[in-house]
């Protein structure tokens, strides 16, 4: 089981992933008020971005609030109630995260599609932030608590673990620093992506764009979206079913979440690749080749290259 300085680390560590992004998605929301188009949004679009600006604002409160309780409180140290209010902060700083995305999805859509169309969108971006970053995590809580406790208690059994035990734990927590460094490597620029994916939306170029330019980015923004909230998926999980331990479940998880992120990316790329190469050279066909040699290109290094490596580590050995 995790040692408190390392569950306190983690925790830090979980909480500037999330800051990170959250504190550019300010910057652009920010932004998007001075752009021409943001004028010849409806007054209740208007007033939702504001809301959603608000709800940003306090996520990134709520995130930066566990460094100043650190500080202030705690004077530096690792202890378990610092722990545990992070993770609790963190909890908290979701909802309105889910929340602004879903208002960003809605205004998004509704100026391409219409507020019907952009109603479901926004309602639908909220689901699947909540079930992913709330639903899936309590149903699994439940399921998790039992080996918890059991490992806890075995953990207090012995007294003191042989230099083997060491080795692995030593080798699991650097999996897990290691898998929640690359979900951080990721995440900032997916979240920064999608803030200028919305703020392209408020553009007059974006108005000259074909109708089916406009449904190709309104499409790649739903792609980044799903790839932030998987991305973030992996924080919520380790605080609230491993209640951050470091075991060999969550190191598997994260990876799953990581590797999964990293498909929607690849396609929302890809689709905004077309929607600029169409702009410039008003040709389907160099448009639609573009975003294939991207995505292939993408998906090789990412997927086929990786794929091979593996297989061919797994006949060597």
């Amino acid at each position: 089981m995790a040692k408190i300085k390392d569950k306190v680390k983690n925790a830090l560590d979980e909480a500037r992933m999330l800051v990170l992004g959250a504190q550019v998605l300010v910057g652009l929301q920010f932004r998007s008020v001075f752009e021409k188009g943001f004028e010849s949004l409806p007054v209740p679009s208007q007033a939702l971005k504001l809301a959603g600006l608000g709800l940003m604002l306090l996520a990134v409160g709520l995130l930066i609030s566990p460094a100043a309780y650190h500080r202030l409180v705690e004077r530096g140290e690792d202890t378990e109630e610092i722990h545990r209010y992070a993770s609790k902060l963190m909890g908290f700083a979701l909802l309105p995260f889910a929340l602004g995305l879903g208002i960003d999805l809605y205004v998004a859509a509704q100026k391409v599609v219409g507020w019907k169309t952009g109603a479901a969108a926004g309602l639908l971006g909220l689901l699947v932030a909540v079930f992913f970053w709330y639903l899936l995590e309590l149903y699994r809580r439940r399921e998790r608590a039992g080996e918890i406790a059991e490992k806890k208690r075995e953990e207090q059994e012995v007294d003191e673990p042989k230099d083997e035990e060491r080795d692995e734990r030593k080798k699991l927590s650097d999996k897990i620093k290691h898998v929640l460094t690359e979900c951080r490597v990721v995440l900032p620029g997916a979240q920064a992506l999608m803030g200028f994916q919305f703020i392209a939306i408020l553009t007059e170029s974006f108005d000259k764009l074909p109708s089916g330019s406009k449904y190709v980015h309104l499409a790649c923004i739903g792609l980044n979206a799903l790839t932030i909230v998987l991305l973030m998926t992996p924080a919520a999980y380790h605080r609230i079913v491993e209640q951050g331990q470091e075991t060999e479940h969550f190191h598997r998880f994260a990876s799953k979440m990581l590797v999964a992120a990293l498909v929607p990316l690849a396609l929302g790329l890809s689709g905004d690749v077309y929607v600029v190469v169409q702009k410039v050279t008003d040709s389907q066909l160099v448009s639609i080749v573009s975003a294939l040699v991207i995505l292939a290109i993408f998906w090789e290094l990412w997927f086929g290259l990786t794929l091979y490596r593996r297989t061919q580590r797994k006949y060597a050995s």
